[in-house]
């Protein structure tokens, strides 16, 4: 478990940036940031630093109501750096003009919302050797 994380997280009224309760993709990016984090400490001991991100792709809407699951894994660990990729998927979603506004469909199908990778720095006292 050490090269992987999962955090799921309910979008509230609060992550809508946008009409109609749309969330910003800066808040999934967000969940990326906290996967690393762990990613990290589980693999170093230390949060390190998010350096940069080569790739992002915005491949869904998410609403407030919709609970997301932000994975992550390590897929190349070098002397100071660890490189990472990340995908967000929708599991449940608000049922959009149902009789009741709290109505929520668990997805039969997960649905990819965003894709991403990037490159974490590791301080020097923490890189395992």
């Amino acid at each position: 478990m050490g090269n992987q994380a999962l955090i799921r997280v309910r979008m509230s009224d609060h992550d809508a940036h946008y009409a109609g309760g749309l969330v910003d993709g800066a808040r999934i990016l967000n969940l990326f940031g906290d996967v690393a984090t762990e990613l990290l400490i589980r693999h170093d001991g230390d949060e390190g630093l998010f350096a940069a991100y080569d790739k992002v792709e915005f491949l869904a809407p998410v609403y407030a109501g919709d609970f997301i699951e932000a994975t992550g894994k390590i897929t190349k660990v070098g002397k100071t750096s660890r490189r990472m990729e990340f995908t967000a998927t929708k599991v449940i979603s608000l049922t959009r003009n149902a009789k009741y506004a709290s109505s929520a469909d668990v997805l039969k199908e997960p649905v990819v919302v965003c894709r991403a990778s990037g490159t974490c720095v590791v301080p020097e006292e923490c890189r395992r050797k």
